[in-house]
């Protein structure tokens, strides 16, 4: 009885200690935008045909549409810069049209689109240790009684660090060739998963550009509780106020073909005619993973959400297949298909996140990485699992 007395009165310290907000309705959320920016975003469940316009669609400039998809995962996102890394020694990694990433896919997908010059920085900042600093243990007496468990500001100073004015001008030229960078984040005031326009947001010369795509990065990857969510400000009707948003992968683990679009497959499709190739790298396992879960209230929490995102994402990789099907598009798929142990109470373990950036290499190299179809499976059995530490 004390202990439940005292989760109750934290939860009410907690509520007591949230800052006020703009109060705003559902009719402006469905009518905001951001002020001076134009059509930079998109929700990912609107009904109706593709966007028409050249800021959405890529440009064709070749034969083919290449599409990268980067999935949530956290440390697991190592799994994709593995993969992406052999893929250029390998020389035959192409320029993609189109990259799309969601929580830690956001954070690879910037120098994923501008290519294999960047590969060391992501390789770094995967690999080096440096993600450990995302983890501010000095912080959590007090994020029991705030807005998440973690401080915000070592995951906003690396963001800032890597993603300068510089990185901002090559990916709005990259726009302007038209070629396509979008971002999925997590709407909580609406429930309605946002899809940002990212290389737009880089093209439109404003002097605020630079810290609304930093926000809406963060914002995607800020993992609900554990990091604090990301006021985003918007006006609709003369008003202004402040958008709440979050991890992108609460919404979907894979920012593929969006929902309205899928649901809508018969009113209009991706533009007939050139090859249509979609590799989708997901940073996390599939298959199901036997561990004998421990009977206390965080395991079994983390566990079952563990479960939920595995089964999300299954849902949504089968989504995509059937529409690419309909839709003749070539679909290729990797996940994490090795079991690697995972502590959960130290989430960018630098030993893990080099296993399975390991992984992701040996795969890429050897040519056995990509699937046509939706897999589920362990393709390795769980004994040869040491070899990837």
């Amino acid at each position: 009885m004390p202990r439940l007395l005292a989760i109750l009165l934290l939860a009410f310290l907690a509520g007591c200690m949230a800052p006020d907000r703009i109060p705003y309705g559902p009719k402006a959320a469905s009518a905001a935008s951001v002020e001076g920016f134009g059509d930079i975003r998109i929700y990912a469940d609107s009904s109706g045909s593709l966007p028409q316009g050249r800021a959405w669609l890529p440009i064709l400039r070749h034969k083919e549409i290449n599409y990268l998809v980067l999935s949530g995962g956290g440390a697991g996102g190592a799994f994709s810069v593995g993969a992406l890394k052999a893929w250029s020694d390998k020389g035959q990694r192409p320029e993609f049209d189109m990259v799309s990433g969601v929580s830690t896919g956001a954070l690879i997908a910037p120098y994923a689109f501008l290519g294999p010059a960047y590969d060391k920085a992501l390789v770094d900042l995967y690999t080096s240790g440096v993600a450990q600093e995302l983890v501010d243990v000095r912080f959590l007496p007090r994020g029991l009684l705030g807005a998440s468990l973690l401080n915000q500001e070592p995951l906003r100073k690396m963001v800032e660090r890597y993603l300068t004015h510089d990185t901002l001008a090559r990916i709005a030229a990259e726009h302007r060739k038209g070629r396509r960078l979008l971002v999925l984040t997590s709407n909580l005031d609406s429930q309605r998963a946002v899809i940002w326009n990212m290389g737009a947001i880089a093209d439109s010369q404003r002097a605020d550009a630079l810290k609304l795509f930093q926000d809406i990065i963060i914002a995607s990857a800020s993992i609900p509780g554990l990091y604090p969510a990301v006021l985003i400000k918007a006006t609709a009707g003369g008003r202004m106020f402040e958008e709440m948003h979050s991890d992108g992968g609460a919404a979907s683990q894979i920012l593929t073909i969006p929902e309205g679009w899928i649901a809508n497959a018969e009113e209009g499709e991706w533009p007939k005619g050139p090859k249509f190739s979609m590799y989708i790298l997901v940073n996390n396992a599939l298959m199901p993973e036997f561990a004998i879960t421990t009977n206390n209230t965080f395991v079994v929490m983390a566990r079952a959400s563990s479960f939920l995102i595995k089964a999300q994402t299954r849902s949504a990789l089968l989504a995509t297949y059937a529409y690419a099907q309909k839709t003749g598009i070539r679909f290729r798929m990797a996940s994490i298909d090795a079991q690697v142990s995972y502590d959960m109470t130290d989430p960018f373990n630098t030993n893990y996140m080099r296993s399975v950036y390991n992984l992701g290499y040996a795969r890429m190299a050897s040519d056995s990485l990509w699937k046509d179809r939706p897999s589920f499976t362990d393709t390795l059995a769980a004994t040869q699992m040491a070899q990837w530490r």
